[in-house]
Order: C-alpha cells, then structure tokens, then sequence
C-alpha cells in the first residue's frame, strides 16, 4: 500500500471509519474497522498526521494511537461540520476530517492526559451531585408547599423544612406524605455529604497547585473555579489575549456586523458551559457585596448604575476570565485598582 500521510477518523463505540491519503492528495485508504482492529490498524502504519474530532472517548484515542509515534490533532465538530459533502455518512465524516485537519486556519482542541481526564471527572462529578440536589431540594419543597408549607430558596430553607419532617408533633403532613419526603430528606443529606467530601478533596489540590493557589486571589475566584480553571484550560499561551479566552469561554457579545456597521448582540454562549456559568455565580458574589458597601473598580459601580444586574455580573465574568489569562500566562498575582468606589 502506498505511503499514507494523512488519515481522518470518524470515531464511534463499535464501528469506526477510516479515510487516509497519500502525499498528493489520492486516496488510498477508505474502510471501517471494529473497535479491536483500530489499535492494530495504526501499529502497522509508518508515523502520520491522525484527525478526530473532539467528543466522547477523543482524548483515549488520540492518547492511544499518540503511542505509535503518529501526530494526533482533534478538531471540534463544528469545524468539521462544513467539510461534509452533501449527505452525512461515516465515510462522508472520515473524509471531512481528513480534510479539515489539514487546513492551515484550523484551531485544534489540546489533548488531555488521563491525569487532566481525572481532574476533569472530579469537578463533573461534584456538579451532577449538586445538580441532583437542586432537584431533590426543589421536589421536596413542591410538595411541601401542596400542604401549605412554605419555605424560601436556598439550602438553609431545606435545612428548615427537614426539621419539620422529623418533628412528629407537627401534624400537617399526612403519615404517607412524611414517609415519602423524609426518603427525599436523606437522599440531600447523602447528597451534600459527597458534595462536602469532594469539595474538601479539590480545595486540597488547588493549595498543592501554586497556579491554582495564585488564580485564588483574583476577586471572586474561589477553588472550585480555581480547579476548573487548571482542568480544563491545559496551554492558557494557546490563546493570544485574554479576550479570546473570554470567547471561548462564551462570555463576550455576539457579533452581527455587515456594511461597516458593528452589530453587538447576546453573550455567545459557546465553549465550557461548567467554567461560564462558575465565573458568573463568583462575579455575582462580587456585585452583592458590593451592594452591602464593598468598595469596586470604578467602571463596575458605573456599569451597575447603568445596566441590568445580570448584564452587569457577565461583564464582571468577562473581566474575571481576562485577568486569569493575564495570571496564568505572565504570573504574578492580582492587584487591586488604586481607585476603588463604594456601589
């Protein structure tokens, strides 16, 4: 078989397919391989440039075949996406990405060691376990509330509501309804202790993790953050600003521009939807303690005067994400303003 340079693989759980072509474009491999003969398939080739596109399981593949002395590039779907020829196939996609990797523009996604896979898992696990227990909390005050119990948001509210369950000289809860719901009780309280047991297990790593420790000091930057920060942004150089950061983060205005006429809309909402949404529960944590008397940079006491509260704590996340670039990349810790305002 001729040489092959580059090779496009459309990966899948059983079925995979492969499409490579020589130095001068033709083809010269075109096939779909079980899940145990890929391995085998890239231990008999002479090194070469391997494109995926990043989704579930990428990182074990390109880690995998990495092996074999290949040179591995994935891509994300959606950059792949407009190479496709008419209707999708497997071989169709095994195609686009053999193409899409060879494009000189084309921005690739960094390949995470089974240690950052690890780091990753972690902070995923904890965010299921507190996604669960918002549900459970919301489910057990619905119901709650069908007896005309009442109880606030927030977790101190269901701390309240339990106690109402266990107290048996409280007789608005039908003996059915208090079986059921001290069920949903314990399942929080299961819930909040893993929370607790992997929140003291992250805080742990970011004191061990000088860049983690230092990204700490940034104003509304807590370790959680601080963790999904060094987890997920593994070549901070890979961006050229702080501002690309923020657009891949998807926090910064969409842009609608034609005719020399610049059209800004809504934030993108693209790229880590985890580490967007962390940045802007720390940068709100900022703007209400700025309305109990915290003195901030000038220009967020002027925005909070002008905007909507929310349009205000995106933009303080948009300026979170620019100084953590600043600190990953060039170091040092933050520096407060010289000028600073009471809101």
């Amino acid at each position: 078989m001729e040489k092959t340079i580059t090779i496009g693989l459309d990966l899948a759980k059983s079925v995979f397919q492969v499409h490579g072509i020589a130095e001068d474009g033709r083809v010269v491999v075109r096939k779909a391989l079980r899940r145990s003969q890929v391995l085998d398939f890239f231990r008999g080739l002479e090194p070469c440039l391997v494109g995926l596109e990043a989704c579930a399981s990428a990182h074990h593949w390109a880690n995998a075949i990495g092996h074999f002395g290949h040179t591995v590039r994935m891509m994300p779907a959606a950059y792949v996406k407009a190479y496709v020829k008419r209707n999708k196939t497997d071989a169709a996609d095994a195609e686009a990405i053999c193409e899409a990797v060879t494009r000189p523009t084309m921005r690739f996604v960094p390949i995470k060691t089974p240690n950052e896979q690890a780091a990753c898992m972690v902070l995923k696990t904890r965010e299921l376990f507190v996604r669960q227990r918002t549900q459970t909390s919301n489910a057990m005050r619905a119901h709650m509330a069908e007896f005309g119990i009442i109880a606030a948001t927030g977790m101190a509210s269901i701390d309240k509501l339990i106690a109402i369950l266990r107290d048996e000289a409280d007789t608005r809860l039908p003996l059915a309804a208090r079986a059921a719901l001290l069920e949903v009780a314990e399942q929080i309280e299961q819930l909040s202790a893993r929370i607790e047991a992997l929140d003291t297990k992250i805080v742990k790593a970011v004191k061990e993790d000088e860049t983690a420790r230092r990204l700490t000091s940034i104003p509304g930057v807590g370790p959680i953050i601080a963790a999904s920060v060094r987890a997920m942004i593994q070549d901070p150089g890979a961006f050229r600003t702080g501002r690309d950061l923020a657009a891949w983060i998807g926090i910064t205005p969409s842009a609608r521009s034609s005719g020399g006429k610049e059209r800004l809309g809504g934030i993108t909402k693209r790229g880590n939807t985890q580490l967007r949404s962390l940045l802007v529960v720390g940068a709100t944590s900022i703007l209400k303690q700025a309305r109990r008397g915290l003195k901030m940079p000038a220009w967020v006491v002027s925005l909070m005067a002008r905007k909507p509260y929310k349009v205000a704590a995106v933009a303080l996340a948009n300026k979170m994400a620019r100084t953590i670039w600043a600190l990953m990349v060039k170091g040092g810790t933050y520096r407060a303003p010289t000028v600073m305002v009471g809101a």
